[in-house]
């Protein structure tokens, strides 16, 4: 058997944020003028029996209110509200995970902790109830969770949502934290 394990950071949930638009007078320029801009390339070469975070899971732009609330983050990308919990904006993405294994693998996934801690400049908040998309569609826990990789290059990937919990009257600001992801591959 052979297991890989993953830390998978959240980003820092933002606050409010207010932005001022930002205008700029250019000077007259000449009738030919060069222009140049560099991009990145990158390439992600796995060993067989591996796997490694895509995307990290982000709840997105929350105000919070007087009244506690939550927000999850579905395998699937919806994000939904309760309580006092307002969504801000179009953020938020669940976590995401491919992989290399063989045709027919069996592999277990598991979770270090059922539920974790994000913190910041105000109380800290719970993350919990982490699920999993594709197949099979799951909440994770401690205890393995058995999949078949099905593709005939033994390629895979996997979104993992969750709840954050927002409490009263929630401090503004960045929070952050991580969770770890095992894979057994049997």
């Amino acid at each position: 058997m052979r297991t890989s394990h993953i830390i998978c950071p959240l980003p820092a949930q933002r606050g409010l944020a207010i932005f001022a638009p930002l205008f700029a007078l250019a000077a007259a320029s000449p009738a030919l003028a060069q222009n140049n801009a560099q991009g990145q390339a990158e390439a992600i070469v796995l060993r067989p029996l591996s796997f490694f975070k895509v995307g990290d899971l982000d709840f997105g732009d929350i105000i919070a209110s007087g009244t506690a609330g939550t927000v999850r983050v579905a395998p699937d990308g919806a994000r939904t509200r309760t309580g006092g919990a307002t969504l801000a904006g179009s953020g938020g993405e669940p976590a995401r995970f491919a992989g290399l294994g063989s045709f027919n693998r069996q592999v277990n996934i598991s979770l270090g902790a059922n539920s974790i801690w994000i913190t910041g400049p105000g109380t800290r908040m719970r993350v919990r109830d982490f699920e999993i998309g594709s197949t099979p569609s799951a909440i994770l826990s401690t205890g393995p969770t058995r999949f078949r990789i099905t593709s005939a290059l033994g390629n895979y990937n996997f979104p993992i949502g969750a709840t954050l919990e927002v409490g009263a009257n929630q401090a503004p600001g960045d929070y952050s934290g991580s969770f770890t992801v095992t894979l057994n591959y049997l």
